[in-house]
């Protein structure tokens, strides 16, 4: 059975930094392109980072330059770096991997 697990979010102040975490279960973190998703209430969720199989990363511009994507295949996890945090950064954060998606843990940044 494949689980996702994230952790690491809380509340922030601006400007403020946090590193989220996704410890993956029952599925291999070195087969699939894995991703940083987040969703604030009323709105679609919406991919924030990726990272693929061979370790390519690619980041939306909103976080470019922000926010680092980097996996640890002896902890079957990946993380998300954010810096320069700001309010709109405000949401759930979620981890994917080949259609499973974790819980999702939640990030506030105030202002």
């Amino acid at each position: 059975q494949v689980h996702l697990v994230e952790s690491g979010g809380g509340l922030v102040q601006t400007g403020g930094s946090l590193t989220l975490s996704c410890v993956a279960s029952g599925i291999s973190i070195r087969d699939f392109t894995m991703d940083w998703y987040r969703q604030v209430p009323g709105k679609q969720r919406e991919s924030v980072a990726t990272i693929t199989s061979i370790g390519s990363t690619d980041y939306r511009p909103f976080v470019k330059g922000r926010f680092t994507i980097s996996r640890d295949d002896a902890k079957t996890a990946i993380y998300l770096q954010m810096h320069s945090l700001e309010p709109e950064d405000t949401a759930v954060y979620y981890c994917h991997e080949a259609g499973f998606w974790g819980q999702g843990t939640k990030v506030t940044v105030s202002s």
